[in-house]
């Protein structure tokens, strides 16, 4: 496969680890008083845009991508690389919600041509490893670049894409790169690890809730540790492009990019931090808060009452405060129906904890006799959502026996250790 030349890909990658290539950037600023940084953040594409693009020079380019993957400008990369010339761009696909973002939770855009661009977006929501290698051989591509902001949660779908993309790029021999991209929720890893009786969309593969890692090293930790045991086995040629000058003890708040939603109930990134504890509501009879301003923030039932947050700020959890709230749902669950509930505000994100939070609230919310886990008529053999978002039953037998949230917090603790020690060597930004 032609190569751009050794000095400009020298100045964006060099080295390689655990068979896996590792970028040469210029290291992660330190953070200052508070955690905040004292220079500007500078994501994966604006490292290769600053060197036009010479990374893919000589390459047939088909880019994985969605609204989020913007230059420090907001102009997409598909955009800017279009606009630069000279790069021969095979095709865009689109994961969920589509490339420009335009279709709701569960949805996708058709296969279109990009009005801007003229070049076509495939969709690839929900495609498979082998739906994937057809798309890629029917653009033509020997290079698939991945741009896309996660928010550091395992029922996020986008890194199953990724995961997915990294198989097909392999089966049909393309080059991988990552353009990577700050974890909004930080470096904190948690939660209970995906088993394989409860893989779907939202878990494809074992790794915990909460991963803590950006895209560039889970594409790192899949390479090492995933895909050789998938399919015919073996690792994807990657390249990551790293971002510079971030901290990853840091969170989005603290940084200077702008924050582009990365679907549509993801507005904010104060969403994304709740996100990764509070989705387990989607597998409840509970409104995670769609429908309003505020999803993933606000949660809240028809039954609930003020007792709810009562109880909530009594445990004292650390980082976060409860304050009682009432809405109604304009679309989603109990859509048209007053609600109450409480909405979740992070006073400290350095102590506050999404998952164990999160299982507090589960654990508060099932003292309600009409409390009820949300069963899915179309998977019989598996029937409760709660079960797919957090790995396997344990949490809802455990919640279901009345155990209290420490022990069921408790309950992980060895799996989070041994996970946190395997990724380790895949880690980019110390």
């Amino acid at each position: 496969m032609p190569r751009p030349t050794a000095p400009s890909r020298r100045t964006l990658l060099t080295g390689t680890a655990a068979g896996v290539a590792v970028p040469l950037l210029a290291a992660p600023a330190h953070a200052g008083a508070g955690g905040r940084h004292p220079r500007r953040v500078l994501p994966g594409a604006d490292a290769a845009a600053a060197e036009g693009w010479a990374l893919l020079r000589d390459r047939r380019v088909g880019i994985v991508s969605n609204p989020t993957g913007v230059l420090r400008d907001t102009r997409h990369v598909v955009d800017a690389m279009h606009a630069a010339g000279g790069l021969d761009i095979a095709g865009v696909f689109g994961p969920e919600h589509g490339f420009r973002g335009s279709a709701q939770a569960g949805e996708a855009e058709p296969e279109t041509i990009d009005p801007r661009t003229g070049l076509t977006v495939y969709d690839a929501y929900g495609a498979d490893a082998a739906k994937m290698a057809e798309l890629f051989t029917k653009a033509g591509a020997d290079t698939i670049v991945f741009d896309i902001q996660d928010v550091g949660a395992r029922f996020y779908t986008y890194i199953w894409t990724m995961y997915r993309s990294m198989v097909a790029a392999r089966e049909t021999g393309a080059a991988f790169v990552v353009l990577d991209r700050p974890n909004p929720i930080g470096r904190r890893a948690d939660g209970a690890m995906m088993t394989p009786g409860f893989t779907s969309g939202v878990g494809l593969k074992p790794i915990v809730q909460q991963h803590g890692m950006t895209v560039g090293e889970l594409a790192r930790y899949f390479n090492g540790e995933l895909l050789p045991d998938e399919g015919a086995g073996g690792r994807v040629e990657l390249e990551v492009v790293r971002v510079r000058g971030w901290d990853p003890e840091s969170y989005a708040q603290d940084g200077d990019l702008p924050w582009v939603p990365p679907s549509p109930n993801m507005p904010t990134a104060d969403t994304a931090l709740a996100y990764a504890g509070t989705c387990f509501f989607e597998g409840t009879n509970l409104s995670e808060g769609r429908g309003t301003t505020r999803p993933f923030e606000w949660i809240a039932a028809p039954y609930l009452d003020y007792h709810y947050s009562d109880r909530l700020n009594a445990r004292g959890l650390p980082g976060v405060e409860f304050r009682e709230a009432y809405f109604v749902p304009t679309f989603g669950k109990h859509e048209g129906v007053a609600c109450a509930g409480v909405q979740v505000h992070v006073v400290d994100r350095r102590r506050y904890e999404p998952v164990p939070t999160a299982v507090a609230m589960l654990v508060e919310a099932r003292r309600y006799p009409e409390f009820a886990w949300r069963q899915d008529s179309w998977d019989p053999g598996r029937p409760f959502w709660i079960d797919k978002l957090s790995g396997s039953p344990r949490l809802r037998t455990m919640i279901d026996e009345g155990r209290d949230a420490a022990e069921v917090v408790g309950a992980w603790r060895e799996e989070l250790a041994d996970f946190t020690r395997r990724r380790r060597r895949y880690l980019l930004y110390r």
